[in-house]
C-alpha cells in the first residue's frame, strides 16, 4: 500500500458524514415529544398540511445527493456503491462551506432491464427519486452520464415543487461563465464579441454553452471527438444538434484558430502548442479536464512567452480554479431559504453575477494568508474567488435568492433582512471542516 492511498483510506475509514440531533434526548419529557406519544401530534399536522414539514421536519434543510455511478468523477461508470464516498464528500462539502444537510443517495437496479450495469434508464431514475423526494427539500443529481443526465434532471424539475440540479452539468457552467466574464472584462471585451471554442460534448460542455449563450455570447462552436459540431455532420441530434453551427472548420484546431477563449471539459493533453499560437491575441484557457488538463499551464506559458494571457483549470495548485464548490453549496443555501420550487437559469445566472463580482472587490486578509499570496488581487491570476473566502455564504445565497424572487419561483422576502440573517449565520458557524 503506498503513503498516499493509505492516507486517503484512513481518511475515509468509518465514512466522512454521520447523523447529528439538533433536539436534546435527555430524559423522559424529552422521549415523549421526540418519539411516541407526542410524535403523533406532529404526524397529523403534517396530515392536514404537508407544507408543513417544511417547519417541523429536517426537510427545510436536506438536499439528497442521488447518482446512479454511471460517470464517477473522471472514473466512469463503476456502478452505485463505489460512487459512496465521492457522495459522502459531496455532502461534507455541502455542510462545510453552505450548512447545508447532504445525504448521499446512491441508486442500484438503475440501469436498462433494472440490471447493475450498463446505460442508465431514465424512467427508473426518475421513480425512485421522485418516490423518495418528500423527505428532501433539494435534490442534487451526480454522476450520472450524458444524455440520461438532461432527461432525468428536467423531468424531475417539471414533476417535483423542490430544486432539482444536476451538478455536473450547471455547476462547472456557473463558475466558468463567472470567470469567462472577469476575464472579457479584463480584456475590454462584451461577451458578445468573444470567439468561444468549448471542447467536450458532455454534460458540463453542453450546459457551458447554455449558459455563455443566455449571458449574451454570441459565437459559440462546440467539439467533440469526432471534431466540431457543424450542421453539415450526419447524424446528430439532441443537444449536440441544437448547440451545431454552420462552418467550414472540421477540426479542433480549426475551430482555435482565431478563438479568443478556449473551454475544455473533454481530456487531457488534446491541445497542443500549436493550437494555442493560432488563438487570437490575450487568449483566456479554460482547460479543465481532472486532473490533467487539455493543456498544460507550463505549455501555455511558454507558448505565449510574454505575451498577455489568461488561465484556468479544474486544479487548486494552479491560479484560477474552476472549482464547482463554489457554486452548489451557495445554489442551494440560496434557493433552500426561499423555498424555490426550482433553480432557474436566472438564478444560475446570478451566482455567476455574483462570483464575478465577488472576485473584484478586495481579498481579506485570511484569504490571502491561507492561500499564501500576500497581493492577492482581480487580475489575470484571480478572476474567481477562493473557495475558503467566507463571504461566498453571503454574497452567492443572497443574489440566487434575488433572483428567485424576481422570477416568480420563490414567495417574496425581506433581502436585506435575509443579507442580515446570512451575516450573522457566517459570524456563528464553527468553520470550515470543523468535526465537533
Amino acid at each position: 500500500m503506498t503513503p498516499m492511498l493509505e492516507a486517503v483510506l484512513d481518511y475515509h475509514l468509518g465514512g466522512k458524514i454521520g447523523l447529528r440531533l439538533t433536539r436534546r434526548l435527555a430524559g423522559v419529557d424529552d422521549l415523549c415529544l421526540a418519539y411516541t406519544p407526542g410524535v403523533a401530534l406532529a404526524v397529523k399536522e403534517l396530515a392536514r398540511d404537508p407544507g408543513a414539514a417544511f417547519r417541523y421536519t429536517a426537510k427545510a434543510n436536506l438536499v439528497a445527493v442521488v447518482t446512479d455511478g454511471t460517470a464517477i468523477l473522471g472514473l466512469g461508470d463503476l456502478g452505485a456503491t463505489a460512487s459512496i464516498p465521492v457522495m459522502e464528500g459531496k455532502a461534507v462539502l455541502f455542510k462545510a462551506f453552505g450548512d447545508v444537510d447532504g445525504w448521499p443517495v446512491p441508486l442500484d437496479h438503475c440501469r436498462q432491464g433494472g440490471a447493475n450495469t450498463g446505460p442508465t434508464d431514465p424512467q427508473r431514475v426518475i421513480d425512485a427519486v421522485a418516490a423518495m423526494a418528500p423527505m428532501y427539500g433539494g435534490i442534487n443529481l451526480e454522476d450520472i452520464a450524458a444524455p440520461a443526465c438532461f432527461e432525468i434532471e428536467d423531468r424531475l424539475d417539471a414533476m417535483l415543487d423542490i430544486p432539482v440540479f444536476h451538478d455536473d452539468q450547471w455547476g462547472t457552467a456557473v463558475i466558468t461563465l463567472a470567470g469567462v466574464m472577469n476575464f472579457a472584462r479584463l480584456r475590454g471585451n462584451r461577451l458578445d464579441e468573444l470567439k468561444v471554442v468549448i471542447n467536450g460534448a458532455g454534460a458540463a460542455g453542453m450546459r457551458i454553452a447554455d449558459m455563455l449563450k443566455a449571458a449574451g455570447c454570441r459565437s459559440v462552436t462546440m467539439c467533440d471527438s469526432k471534431g466540431v459540431i457543424r450542421r453539415s455532420r450526419s447524424g446528430l441530434s439532441g443537444k449536440k444538434l441544437e448547440h451545431a453551427v454552420d462552418t467550414t472548420a472540421v477540426t479542433l484546431a480549426d475551430a482555435m484558430t482565431g478563438a479568443d477563449v478556449f473551454i475544455g471539459v473533454s481530456v487531457a493533453n488534446c491541445v497542443k502548442s500549436g493550437d494555442i499560437r493560432r488563438m487570437g491575441t490575450y487568449p483566456g484557457i479554460f482547460a479543465m479536464a481532472n486532473p490533467d488538463p487539455e493543456v498544460r499551464p507550463e505549455v501555455v506559458a511558454e507558448c505565449l512567452g510574454g505575451q498577455p494571457y489568461l488561465m484556468a483549470t479544474g486544479r487548486s495548485d494552479y491560479a484560477n480554479q474552476v472549482n464547482n464548490v463554489l457554486g452548489f453549496p451557495f445554489l442551494f443555501r440560496g434557493a433552500l431559504d426561499v423555498r424555490a420550487r426550482t433553480i432557474s437559469m436566472a438564478m444560475k445566472q446570478a451566482a455567476a453575477d455574483a462570483l464575478a463580482l465577488l472576485a473584484r472587490e478586495p481579498v481579506p486578509q485570511d484569504v490571502r494568508d491561507m492561500y499564501g499570496v500576500p497581493d492577492l488581487a482581480f487580475g489575470r491570476d484571480y478572476v474567481i474567488p477562493k473557495p475558503f473566502d467566507r463571504r461566498l455564504f453571503v454574497e452567492i445565497p443572497l443574489a440566487v435568492a434575488r433572483a428567485a424572487i424576481e422570477s416568480g419561483v420563490a414567495a417574496s422576502r425581506d433581502c436585506d433582512a435575509y443579507r442580515r440573517e446570512l451575516e450573522q449565520r457566517n459570524e456563528k458557524r464553527a468553520g470550515f471542516g470543523v468535526v465537533t
